[in-house]
């Protein structure tokens, strides 16, 4: 082995007990102490190594390509979406937020791809260091996870492994992969876009635990071989013609997109009406499991409810679609009472008028079955 991978193994060797102290010992590997760590380490390795320039020249149209691959994603993600339900993100356009979240993510993913890329450059195709550079990364993806996890069930176990551990490695693989064929680049802006959407989008997908482990760990995999086939391609075509042909491609994916954000804010509630999947029987006949329903939003108009509709309310977090049969009006303030047309007995609470929600005009037979279904996962 020559001398050169002796010190880059060493070095590796290092960090790697370094991980390891942070993940069963004191985690110290937090928002700007990351930062600071990583800076720290590509300072040395400057020192150590030196640095080399980034010289692949397709990185441009790897770039377009990632762009257009991860738009193609979301649309397809967000029509899955419709299925599955979505979230409301919190108001991250603060000042606080972007110094406490959105600068420390964007900085250590930029930082920690830039020193696995010098790393690999310096590796010279070393299959002993590549290896130990992926495992390296990886570790260092969940050594926070290690340590500040509390593992008591074998559910907590399934939960580290599923969601940290194997998209962890997955997109670790895909970086070190990548980082070898197309530079640092197009990885930064792949993980840039597939970690921070979740703060910068007002609704994102919710889908369950089991679904979120078996998207995470897939993407980089799909995104990986995408990459390896554009690039084996553009190395036998001209990079101008290339080029152009992205731009066609960008356009058809426009109208979609347009579809899906209003499909999706339809569906979200953020227009005047709304739809939601119907989760149990106890408005059947008239109402039945599987079934969509649209709702008009009732925007503090409490006095024109009356008896006999059917309306959507929050209980206990959970939104509930039943009949209104009784109005009761005490100092200025509604309560409703309710009963699911299936039930023997009215609801056994009083619905305050802040939490009703809205009323149902339509209903779409079967159409939510697969929410239903994939919600019951």
């Amino acid at each position: 082995m020559k001398k050169s991978y002796i010190k880059l193994f060493v070095f590796e060797i290092v960090l790697f007990m370094f991980l390891i102290l942070n993940s069963f010992v004191s985690s110290i590997l937090n928002r700007y102490n990351l930062i600071i760590c990583l800076v720290g380490l590509l300072a040395i390795f400057k020192y150590f190594f030196g640095f080399e320039k980034d010289r692949h020249y397709l990185v441009k149209d790897i770039i377009v390509d990632t762009i257009i691959f991860l738009v193609v994603f979301f649309l397809w993600y967000y029509i899955f979406g419709l299925v599955i339900t979505f979230a409301r993100v919190g108001n991250f356009y603060t000042a606080k937020a972007f110094f406490d979240i959105l600068l420390p993510l964007t900085l250590s993913i930029c930082l920690k791809e830039y020193l696995r890329y010098m790393i690999l450059k310096k590796s010279e195709g070393c299959n002993i260091l590549i290896v130990t550079t992926c495992a390296l990364f990886i570790f260092l993806d969940i050594t926070n996870s290690l340590y500040y996890g509390h593992y008591s069930s074998n559910y907590d176990v399934f939960l580290l492994i599923a969601m940290t551990i194997l998209p962890a490695i997955s997109t670790n693989i895909a970086a070190t992969y990548l980082s070898i064929k197309t530079g640092y680049k197009p990885i930064i802006v792949y993980l840039l876009v597939t970690n921070l959407y979740v703060y910068l989008l007002p609704i994102i997908p919710n889908p369950n635990e089991y679904i979120y482990s078996l998207v995470t760990f897939l993407l980089p995999v799909l995104y990986a071989y995408r990459v390896n086939m554009l690039f084996n391609k553009l190395k036998k075509k001209d990079e101008d013609i290339e080029r152009k042909s992205h731009k066609v491609r960008i356009l058809p994916l426009v109208c979609p997109a347009i579809l899906v954000v209003v499909l999706v804010y339809f569906v979200s509630g953020y227009f005047h009406y709304h739809a939601i999947a119907i989760a149990s029987g106890s408005m059947t006949p008239n109402v039945r499991k599987g079934d969509v329903v649209i709702i008009e939003k009732i925007d503090g108009k409490y006095d024109q409810l009356e008896e006999g509709q059917v309306i959507v309310f929050r209980h206990e977090k959970i939104m509930v679609v039943h009949r209104l049969i009784r109005i009761v009006k005490s100092n200025d303030q509604y309560y409703f009472y309710t009963k699911g047309d299936a039930n023997e007995d009215e609801d056994g609470y009083a619905i305050e008028q802040s939490d009703v929600y809205g009323i149902v005009n339509l209903k779409i037979p079967y159409v939510g079955v697969p929410t239903v279904w994939l919600n019951e996962l």
